[in-house]
């Protein structure tokens, strides 16, 4: 497997990571240190009731769920502005709302992957929760967002 194809799936595992840590953390309301803490001893890479998780870029898992934290606010501003009218985000259900986070995160702060790459990479996500209908609303709220967020 080329170096490229390990880092895409790298990248693939840490941003389905990220996206249940954060749910965790709407659920739970743990701490990012202990999240972080316990995705890397006990969730990535390891193989857990016979699921193995795949080894994932610890570096950008980090980033997504530290960065995802830290801008919640400005990240929630930018999804409820894209949302259709009488919507909000507490209409969303919580795995939703951490692959939207997450998505908005990555197409704010990291300009070193591109647009289409992000969209896709979250979509894929959203098929791990969701039917069609669900990732097509993924796809089209972020492409929304990346039009506002990348525009320069």
């Amino acid at each position: 497997m080329s170096r490229s194809s390990n880092r895409t799936q790298a990248r693939a595992a840490a941003r389905l990571a990220a996206v249940q840590a954060l749910y965790q953390r709407e659920m739970e309301g743990t701490a990012v240190p202990a999240l972080l803490h316990e995705f890397h001893h006990h969730r990535l890479g390891a193989t857990i009731e016979d699921a193995e998780y795949a080894d994932a870029d610890v570096d950008f898992f980090d980033d997504l769920v530290t960065g995802t934290t830290a801008r919640s606010g400005e990240i929630d501003l930018a999804i409820e502005n894209k949302l259709a009218t009488g919507w909000t985000l507490a209409r969303l259900d919580k795995p939703m709302k951490a692959i939207l986070r997450a998505g908005t995160y990555e197409l704010m702060a990291r300009r070193d992957v591109p647009v289409g790459a992000t969209i896709s990479e979250y979509v894929d996500v959203a098929h791990a929760f969701y039917e069609r209908r669900e990732a097509g609303f993924v796809n089209g709220l972020l492409d929304g967002i990346a039009k506002d967020v990348r525009a320069s």
